[in-house]
């Protein structure tokens, strides 16, 4: 018996002393316990522009939102219930947990990482500046579908219970960090080479895109603070924006690995939830839109939407274009079409942006054609009709019926940003969805049309004191409630 515990003790020794570290003797080689900056980052912004794509009715109901889809059978989503799927935490969870904090990790890394020559010396604040960008750009997002959100206290590990931000704090802060990014930014250094999807690591690409978020964030304060707007906007256009749908940033997903998630939600699943709604068919069709074979298939020849919130036989409707479809379908992160837009709308309100109105909201619509498989000629067409050219009554009587409109249309596939500017600008006009089966087929009552995500039911039982400070201070937990840029102008009728 001595000599087996003698044994053990003395084996226990052996294996303390061949090693300075035991924690180091336990670590497992193939799963290590911290990740490298690169792969962190890769996967944030992959996170970021997957939930920007898909259409996972628990994650993004945003094309149903934009009246771009409407559902076949289970209808629950298209007629605004948040609550069934507990939409608002799984979005949150999603932005929180997957995409921000990944980012946020991979900022840490990397600024706790010593150079190791003066080539990585001179990437690194390339590297910070252009996750930071990723960051403003989720902020953003968690704003514009929320309001007020955690933010200075976010992803904290001291702070369990974190409280909100003001919403329009949080934009000014955020154009503060874009601001600082363009500083930080050298194109004459690298940055993340084949880590960054969207850009390659080239340097000069990113800060054309951080002023054209710059202009995004800065046009939708327009009707809050036109002061501010103005000279954000004005700002970001000097110092060098998109100049042609090249600097489009967007993922080519692959055929096989890592597709665009629409190929998983509309293909894999084997499921035929999803037919084009009757808004945005219907509103094309009047227009003869070139972009209408790109967007939609036919049915017996025709385009035939599915009335928004009800159910929707499958097979007698038209459907989403194949090319949608495809595993391989790009995502899209920010564009030049929907930055001609933004800048036609600038123009319109008297901002100095280097044209007028007419020259982008034309390249806005022209770039859109044109990238979804049209011609020059199919545009010069579509832009002399009544209903479309600026200069034509026809084609609405204020910039913000013109731009709601087409705008909306150019942002097909990207319900947030097609929702934000329907929101923002008042048009197009939406169906309003039935209450139930048995309404008369046109209800009236538009404000029934959410404004917001509520917010998330865990907030409400695991932070219930700044989840209730929050709601006090957006004016209620509703989705009736205005996002803080959403000022209702008298002119029109109320949503």
């Amino acid at each position: 018996m001595k000599t087996r515990i003698f044994l053990i003790i003395s084996l226990f020794t052996f294996l303390v002393t061949c090693t300075d570290d035991f924690e180091e003797f336990n670590r497992d080689p193939k799963n290590p316990a911290e990740v490298p900056g690169n792969p962190l980052f890769t996967n944030g912004q992959l996170s970021l522009l997957d939930q920007i794509s898909n259409t996972d009715v628990n994650l993004n109901v945003f094309k149903l939102y934009a009246q771009y889809w409407t559902q076949t059978t289970y209808t629950d989503e298209a007629n605004y219930d948040l609550v069934t799927r507990t939409i608002p935490d799984n979005l949150f969870l999603e932005y929180y947990r997957d995409i921000l904090r990944d980012l946020n990790e991979a900022s840490k890394i990397i600024t706790e990482t010593e150079p190791i020559d003066t080539i990585e010396a001179a990437e690194k604040p390339n590297r910070l500046a252009i996750i930071d960008l990723h960051v403003v750009y989720a902020y953003q997002n968690l704003v514009d579908i929320f309001g007020d959100i955690p933010y200075n206290q976010a992803l904290k590990i001291d702070s369990v219970s974190p409280t909100y931000d003001d919403a329009s704090f949080i934009y000014q802060d955020l154009i503060r960090r874009v601001n600082d990014a363009i500083a930080n930014l050298n194109p004459d250094a690298g940055s993340f080479g084949d880590a960054d999807l969207i850009y390659g690591g080239d340097v000069a690409s990113w800060i054309k895109f951080a002023n054209t978020l710059k202009v995004k964030l800065g046009i939708t304060l327009a009707d809050y603070d036109p002061a501010v707007s103005r000279t954000t906007v004005e700002s970001a256009v000097a110092g060098g924006i998109f100049e042609s749908p090249a600097d489009n940033a967007e993922l080519q997903y692959l055929t096989s690995i890592n597709v665009n998630p629409l190929y998983e939600d509309l293909v894999q699943s084997g499921r035929d939830d999803y037919v084009p709604a009757n808004t945005i068919v219907d509103a094309m069709k009047a227009r003869s839109d070139p972009r209408l074979p790109f967007y939609f298939t036919t049915l017996n020849g025709q385009y035939t939407g599915g009335r928004y919130g009800y159910s929707n036989p499958f097979s007698q409707r038209s459907h989403i274009a194949d090319a949608i479809a495809e595993p391989d379908f790009p995502g899209r992160f920010l564009t030049y079409d929907e930055l001609m837009f933004y800048l036609a709308e600038a123009a319109a309100r008297g901002y100095s942006v280097g044209g007028a109105p007419q020259q982008f909201y034309d390249a806005g619509i022209r770039s859109s054609i044109l990238w979804w498989g049209g011609t020059e000629d199919m545009a010069a067409t579509y832009l002399t009709r009544p209903d479309v050219a600026w200069n034509s009554a026809g084609s609405g009587a204020t910039f913000r019926e013109k731009i709601g409109m087409q705008s909306w249309i150019a942002l097909y596939t990207r319900g947030l940003e097609a929702w934000t500017q329907w929101r923002r600008l008042d048009y197009p006009v939406f169906n309003v969805p039935p209450l139930s089966l048995s309404d008369p087929p046109a209800p009236t009552d538009y404000n029934r049309i959410p404004k917001r995500f509520t917010y998330p039911i865990n907030e409400q039982t695991l932070n219930a004191r700044n989840y209730q400070m929050a709601s006090q201070n957006i004016g209620g937990d509703e989705v009736t409630t205005r996002i803080f840029w959403d000022v209702a102008d008298p002119q029109l009728p109320a949503k």
